[in-house]
């Protein structure tokens, strides 16, 4: 009997060490977690369509907008009207903290894939901005997506995932 008691005591003297590198361990992982920098972009294809009647007299522009840089991001204007007003000037000064992807929507514009950069898997944000939206329109963004939709119709865009 005394030497099951001498045994149990042992095992339970073993196990407080074990436990403690254990904790030390999942601290070490959640705190590596919480540096590491942010996701990047999973994007693999923009496809934009157009809901507008072919005869409409409706001439627009969307903006993919590709950040590498968290200044950039910062600094990045917030509303449609903001972000096409100061457009050049942003552009001007992020000198290759910035990718945007230009889509130009003629009348009659049915549906385009759009190009991806070569780099946008680096990307910290990616966003869509149409010029057709409301002036207090935000940014949608679209940095967790893989394949994302843009459907443009008489009243803006609607931006989903296609997963």
């Amino acid at each position: 009997m005394a030497k099951i008691t001498l045994r149990r005591a042992a095992d339970k003297r073993m196990l407080k060490p074990r436990f403690e590198k254990f904790c030390f361990l999942v601290a070490l992982l959640c705190f590596c977690l919480a540096v590491a920098p942010k996701s990047m972009a999973e994007l693999e294809s923009v496809r934009l369509v157009s809901r507008l009647d072919p005869n409409a007299i409706i001439i627009t522009e969307v903006d993919i907008i590709f950040i590498y840089d968290q200044q950039t991001k910062d600094r990045l204007p917030t509303t449609k009207s903001a972000w096409y007003s100061a457009k050049r000037a942003f552009t001007r000064n992020a000198d290759n903290s910035l990718d945007i992807v230009n889509i130009f929507i003629p009348q009659g514009f049915d549906s385009v894939q759009a190009s991806i950069p070569e780099r946008a898997g680096e990307a910290l944000q990616v966003l869509v901005i149409a010029y057709h939206d409301d002036a207090k329109a935000e940014p949608v963004d679209i940095t967790a997506f893989h394949q994302v939709l843009v459907e443009i119709d008489p009243f803006g865009i609607i931006v989903s995932s296609q997963e």
